[in-house]
C-alpha cells in the first residue's frame, strides 16, 4: 500500500517549480512573475487616486510568432535567443482602463495607454465577492427580505451576473447586477432564487446605482434539492463497480516543463486567466519521414456566449460572456483525482493574478492522462481467404488533457484529447446547476402563458438558454503557409443512360481566397472543410491538410439586430478563418463586459483580407440550444459535445498500421478466467 501511494504522490505536478532560467517563451507567468509586474505597475500607479488600482487581467504577451518559432526549431536553443517576456495587464486606475505591457527582463514598463472605447476588462474574484456583499447593509434589501417575504435573512446568499448592453448610447458607469437565493436546508442555492430584486451595483464605487423590488412570487422548496451524496436519502440508485487503471511503469507519458510529450506527440501546455488551458506547438512524428511535423501552433477556447430566452426585467440581461467577463482560468477548479481523473492521471497547478497583483495559486487545475476506453483504433477481419480467416486489431489509446472551470451555476469540462492517428479531439461537457426562476405554478397544467422556460418542480422554471464556445485554432500544417479549402458534396444526374444509376454525388473543391469567402454555417449544406499546405504535397500529388469535423454544431436563433447578438456576432457563423493577427486573440473582443460588439470577429473579418496560401487562423464555433428536463434537475448529468482535427492526406499512408500493442498486464495471476454459461 506504501509503494502505491508513493507513485500516486508523484503524479503531481506544479508549474511553478520551473526555474526562469528554463522557461519556454510560450509558458504562463509564473508566481515571482506575477509579482514582479505587481511590483513594477503598482510603482508607476503609486499617486493618490480615491479609486485603489486594481488588476483585473494580467497574463503572458504573446510573443511574435516568427521569434517563437525561430527559437523552437533552431538546432542549437543556446544560439538563438527566446523572444523578452512580457505580461499584458488590464488594470482599473482612477475610474480609467488601462492596457499595460511590462518588460519582464528589464524590469521596465514598455507602454501603457488608456482604453477610450466601449466595453471594460474582466470582473474580479474580490470585486465580485464585495458587491454580492453590499446588499446586506442595505436597509430596503434588509426590508424586502424580512418584511416583506419573512425571510431568515441569515440564510440569504447574493451572486453578480453581468449587465450587459441594450442600445444605452451613453457610455456606462462600470456595473454588475445582483440576484440573491435563499439557502435554508439546502446548499444549492441556484435553485432557491428570490424573485423580484434587483440591484445594480457600480463597481469603481461599490455603491448600489439602483434597487427594484417589482413581484413577490414563492420561493421554491429546499426538498431535493441537494446534490450532496451525505443528503441523499433511500432508495438509492446503482452501485458502479470497482475500477482501477494501473500502469506499472508509470505515465506514458514526460512533462518537461510545460511540454508534453507522449507516443508520437510533443506539444506545450500553458494556463490564462481569461481562457484557461492553452494548447501550443502540437507537432506529431512521422516515421517515414523521421521528423516532428507541426499541426497547431496554437489553440484555445476564446469566448463562451450564453444567452437566456427570457425577455421580462428579472432575466432579459442574461447574456454572460464567460471567458471575456469572468475567465475560464480565472474561474479553474481544483480537480478531484480519482473522480475528475483517473488514476494514473498526473496533476498540475496553475496561477493566476489577484485583484491586487498578488498570485493566486489553482491546485490541481490540470490533469494529464491516458485513457484506455476499449475502444478500437484500426480492426479488420479477413474471411475470404482459402482454409483460413485472418484477424487484426489494435486497441486504442488517447492522451487527454482536462481543465473545469465553474462559472456560476454551470461547470465546464475542457478536454484536448490526442490520438496516435494524428487528430486532435476536442471537447467540452457541460454540467452543474440549471439557472431557475421562482414561479407561483405547482403544476404544469397550471401554465397558459409562456414561461419561457421548463417546468421542473413546484414553483422552479428552468430557463430556455443557449452556449457557444467559440476556439481559436492557429493550425500551421507542415509550416505557416496554409489555405482553406472546402470540398462541397454534390449531386449529380446520369443523363447519357451510360450506367443503370439515375444519380450519384461527388466533390467539388472550393479554395477560399477572402475572409468572407470562409465563413460557413456548416448544417446548410454537405461540405468536408480542410486547412491544407498548398506547398507540399503526398508521392501520388495529393496536397496535405487537416479536417475539420463538426460536432455539436448549433446556428443562433436571436435576430441579427438583438443586441446580445451584435455583442456575439461571432456565432453567426460556425466557422470563419482571418490571416493571423497577434492582436486578434479573443472572438468577443478585448474588453466584453458592456461592449457594444464594434471590436469582434465578425468586424475584424469585413476587412475581407486575402487568406490564400497566408498564415491563417481558423475560428470554430460549437453550439448548444438547451431546452432544459426533469432528469437534469436538481443536478445536470454532463451534456457533451465538441470536434475533432483529423489529417487528410497528411501521411502517406496510415500512421498507426505498425502501432506495437500494450502488453496486458495480470494483476490477479492466481485468478482464473471464467465463461458465463
Amino acid at each position: 500500500m506504501a509503494k502505491l501511494l508513493f507513485i500516486f504522490s508523484i503524479f503531481f505536478f506544479s508549474f511553478s517549480s520551473i526555474s526562469s532560467q528554463n522557461l519556454h517563451p510560450l509558458d504562463p507567468l509564473t508566481p515571482s512573475e506575477i509579482t514582479l509586474v505587481q511590483t513594477i505597475v503598482r510603482k508607476e500607479y503609486s499617486s493618490p487616486s480615491k479609486y485603489n488600482l486594481t488588476f483585473q487581467y494580467v497574463g503572458l504577451d504573446d510573443p511574435e510568432k516568427s521569434s517563437v518559432l525561430k527559437w523552437q526549431y533552431s538546432r542549437s536553443k543556446t544560439l538563438v535567443h527566446p523572444p523578452p517576456r512580457q505580461a499584458l495587464v488590464h488594470a482599473r486606475f482612477d475610474k480609467q482602463t488601462i492596457e499595460i505591457i511590462v518588460d519582464l527582463s528589464t524590469r521596465s514598463i514598455v507602454s501603457k495607454q488608456v482604453h477610450r472605447g466601449h466595453g471594460f476588462p474582466m470582473f474580479t474574484d474580490e470585486e465580485q465577492t464585495m458587491a454580492s456583499e453590499l446588499p446586506f447593509s442595505f436597509g430596503p434589501f434588509k426590508d424586502s427580505i424580512i418584511k416583506k417575504r419573512g425571510l431568515n435573512i441569515s440564510e440569504v446568499v447574493c451572486s453578480t451576473l453581468s449587465t450587459g448592453w441594450f442600445g444605452e448610447v451613453k457610455r456606462s458607469d462600470r456595473v454588475i447586477k445582483v440576484q440573491c437565493f435563499y439557502l435554508n436546508g439546502t446548499t444549492n442555492l441556484y435553485l432557491r432564487p428570490i424573485e423580484g430584486i434587483t440591484m445594480v451595483i457600480n463597481l469603481d464605487d461599490m455603491k448600489i446605482a439602483d434597487y427594484q423590488d417589482r413581484i413577490r412570487v414563492p420561493v421554491p422548496k429546499a426538498e431535493g434539492t441537494d446534490f450532496q451524496m451525505s443528503e441523499q436519502r433511500p432508495p438509492f440508485g446503482p452501485r458502479l463497480n470497482s475500477v482501477g487503471i494501473v500502469t506499472p511503469g508509470g505515465p506514458g507519458f514526460k512533462v518537461d516543463g510545460h511540454t508534453i510529450s507522449w507516443l508520437n506527440w510533443a506539444f506545450h501546455l500553458g494556463f490564462d486567466a481569461r481562457v484557461g488551458p492553452i494548447i501550443s506547438l502540437a507537432s506529431i512524428y512521422d516515421s517515414e519521414k523521421h521528423k516532428y511535423r507541426r499541426v497547431l501552433y496554437r489553440g484555445y477556447v476564446s469566448e463562451l456566449f450564453v444567452p437566456y430566452m427570457d425577455p421580462t426585467d428579472e432575466v432579459y440581461f442574461r447574456t454572460f460572456f464567460d471567458c471575456g467577463e469572468d475567465g475560464f482560468g480565472q474561474t479553474a477548479v481544483s480537480l478531484e483525482p480519482l473522480a475528475d481523473c483517473p488514476s494514473n492521471a498526473v496533476f498540475m497547478d496553475a496561477y493566476y493574478a489577484g485583484q491586487d497583483g498578488s498570485p493566486v495559486k489553482v491546485s490541481n487545475a490540470f490533469c494529464v492522462f491516458e485513457q484506455h476506453a476499449g475502444n478500437i483504433m484500426w480492426r479488420h477481419t479477413e474471411s475470404g481467404l482459402p482454409d483460413q480467416e485472418v484477424r487484426e486489431v489494435r486497441a486504442d489509446v488517447s492522451l487527454i488533457v482536462r481543465m473545469v472551470a465553474t462559472v456560476g451555476n454551470y461547470d465546464y469540462i475542457l478536454d484536448w484529447e490526442f490520438k496516435p492517428s494524428g487528430s486532435i479531439k476536442i471537447g467540452v461537457g457541460l454540467t452543474g446547476v440549471l439557472a431557475t426562476k421562482g414561479s407561483a405554478y405547482t403544476h404544469v397544467d397550471q401554465i397558459k402563458e409562456d414561461v419561457y422556460g421548463a417546468f421542473l418542480a413546484e414553483n422552479t422554471v428552468a430557463i430556455h438558454h443557449d452556449h457557444f464556445l467559440n476556439y481559436y485554432l492557429d493550425l500551421d500544417v507542415d509550416g505557416e503557409a496554409n489555405s482553406f479549402v472546402k470540398t462541397n458534396l454534390v449531386t449529380k444526374r446520369v443523363t447519357d443512360h451510360s450506367s443503370p444509376r439515375k444519380s450519384y454525388w461527388t466533390v467539388e473543391r472550393e479554395t477560399a481566397r477572402t475572409e468572407l469567402d470562409a465563413r460557413i454555417q456548416v448544417a446548410l449544406k454537405p461540405s468536408e472543410l480542410a486547412v491544407i499546405n498548398p506547398n507540399k504535397r503526398t508521392k501520388v500529388g495529393n496536397n496535405i491538410g487537416y479536417r475539420l469535423i463538426p460536432g455539436s454544431a448549433a446556428s443562433p436563433l436571436l435576430v441579427n439586430d438583438d443586441y446580445p447578438q451584435i455583442r456575439a456576432a461571432f456565432t453567426n457563423y460556425n466557422v470563419w478563418v482571418t490571416p493571423y493577427n497577434k492582436s486578434e486573440k479573443w472572438a468577443g473582443g478585448k474588453y466584453v463586459s458592456q461592449s457594444r460588439g464594434d471590436d469582434n470577429l465578425a468586424v475584424w473579418t469585413l476587412r475581407n483580407r486575402k487568406i490564400e496560401n497566408k498564415d491563417i487562423v481558423l475560428w470554430y464555433t460549437i453550439g448548444f440550444h438547451h431546452v432544459p428536463c426533469q432528469e437534469e434537475f436538481p443536478v445536470m448529468p454532463t451534456l457533451s459535445g465538441g470536434f475533432e482535427l483529423r489529417p487528410v492526406n497528411f501521411f502517406e499512408r496510415n500512421p498507426v498500421l505498425k502501432v506495437i500493442p500494450a502488453k496486458h498486464v495480470n494483476l490477479f495471476s492466481n485468478c482464473t478466467t471464467t465463461t458465463n454459461p
